[in-house]
């Protein structure tokens, strides 16, 4: 029992390891050509400002989430007040 459990727990990691050294050697390929190709300053800048555009509408939805969860939470909290269960 305590072997299957060990092993339920290592095996994503072992496998993401794999994954990694699987994919290392074409991600280190000679003369900037890597799994997306040829790079040049455009494609990183252009990259890196679908980061922050990523990051900025992940943080926005997120956000939004929470605020709709919190009014949802005070909702309830006042029904349960009004109708006297707390």
């Amino acid at each position: 029992m305590r072997f299957g459990n060990l092993s339920r727990r290592l095996l994503p990691p072992l496998i993401a390891l794999v994954a990694l050294f699987v994919i290392t050697p074409a991600a280190m390929a000679a003369d900037g050509v890597g799994t997306y190709g040829r790079t040049n300053d455009k494609v990183v800048t252009f990259f890196a400002f679908g980061l922050i555009a990523f990051f900025a509408i992940l943080v926005t939805v997120l956000s939004l989430i929470q605020i709709r969860l919190d009014k949802r939470k005070e909702r309830r909290t006042e029904d349960l007040e009004r109708l006297g269960s707390r």
